[in-house]
């Protein structure tokens, strides 16, 4: 049972199809030996984009929130990658506690949560849920609009253990970002933290995962014969801005520019006849904020008050002084008449779903 996105492919990248059937003997190697050099995020999930001529990431979560969204037809395949996932960080682990986001009025997000504690108990685990938010004193179950529920019960500290209060997990399993920053009670802990603290959005930088991706990308591309750009999205960085202030605007505008020209000579190169693109984002943060799509430098220097002011918080108020620009990839990929861009889920190595 292998998890499959329904795609229309057209021109090129009919090519790259083939080329990575041709070559599936030669990937599956190339995979099984970067398993044995690297380690695997227990989860995770990709976005990607399809523009016909190529098909590429435009971002990857390692603390994915969308559990709820998976086909139910695919919950043998996450339970049986949970199970060797967790093998390798605790063989004899019985007892998981969930962190998740202090958000307790998204129903959907707890909805994930409830799915997730659902994979790890079919995979043998006793697991409870743990919040963060200090109001919480008492277990406090929250019903879904699934029909299913959710107990959210305070997390104590004993030593340097986590716990509830007749709770003592082998391992904590971290559905928060850390947007706003690790929490002092998460400081110190004895039990394994997956994925480890400084995977949160207050260390990590998108750029930086690009810069990796970028790496990856060149030697894949080198072991199958393609262009690495048919994968691989064009990026720079800018810091030191201020969208309140006007602050850093004229070095972001020149930086699109440039980029810009880029991905020009490239759709000049491949006859590609669209306009090209480009995406600004907050180089930390999720849930969709701190975003917006340029096709011009003009257009960044023209940013009205609500624009700036948009672009000017992420999640947990962090102001946003860093951005990465990255080159758009057009999404022609349609369900029902509208658009739809593909999101993957992993646990461990393996692809156990995704959804539009």
């Amino acid at each position: 049972m292998v998890p499959h996105l329904t795609t229309a492919l057209t021109g090129p990248l009919l090519f790259l199809e083939k080329r990575i059937l041709e070559a599936m003997t030669e990937i599956e190697h190339w995979f099984r030996l970067k398993w044995q050099e690297h380690s695997v995020p227990f989860y995770a999930s990709v976005d990607l984009r399809n523009a016909g001529f190529k098909v590429a990431p435009v971002d990857t979560n390692l603390f994915p929130g969308g559990f709820n969204n998976l086909n139910r037809d695919f919950l043998p395949l996450c339970v049986h990658a949970a199970m060797s996932a967790v093998e390798k960080i605790c063989p004899d682990a019985r007892r998981f506690l969930i962190i998740p986001e202090s958000h307790t009025r998204n129903l959907f997000y707890l909805a994930n949560v409830a799915e997730l504690a659902d994979i790890l108990r079919h995979a043998g685990l006793e697991v409870r849920v743990g919040t963060l938010i200090p109001e919480i004193t008492e277990p406090r179950r929250i019903e879904l609009p699934t029909g299913e529920d959710v107990v959210l019960e305070p997390l104590r500290r004993r030593g340097d253990r986590l716990v509830l209060d007749d709770f003592d997990p082998c391992a904590i399993l971290l559905n928060n970002d850390l947007s706003g920053g690790v929490p002092e009670i998460l400081l110190g802990v004895r039990q394994p933290i997956i994925p480890p603290l400084h995977a949160g959005w207050h260390a990590r930088r998108k750029s930086v995962h690009f810069a990796h991706y970028s790496r990856v990308a060149a030697e894949f591309a080198q072991l199958i014969g393609i262009d690495p750009w048919l994968i691989d999205p064009y990026f720079e960085t800018c810091g030191q801005i201020d969208f309140r202030q006007k602050q850093g605007v004229d070095c972001l505008a020149a930086k699109v520019e440039s980029l810009l020209e880029r991905i020009r000579a490239r759709y000049r190169d491949n006859g590609i006849t669209e306009e090209p693109f480009v995406i600004i984002k907050a180089d930390a943060g999720t849930y969709g904020m701190g975003i917006m799509s340029v096709k011009s430098p003009e257009e960044v220097r023209q940013l009205n008050r609500d624009q700036r002011k948009k672009m000017a918080v992420v999640k947990e108020g962090m102001p946003v002084t860093e951005v990465l620009l990255q080159e758009g990839v057009y999404t022609f990929e349609s369900i029902n008449e509208a658009v739809a861009e593909p999101v993957v889920y992993m646990i461990d190595h393996y692809v156990v779903g995704g959804f539009y």
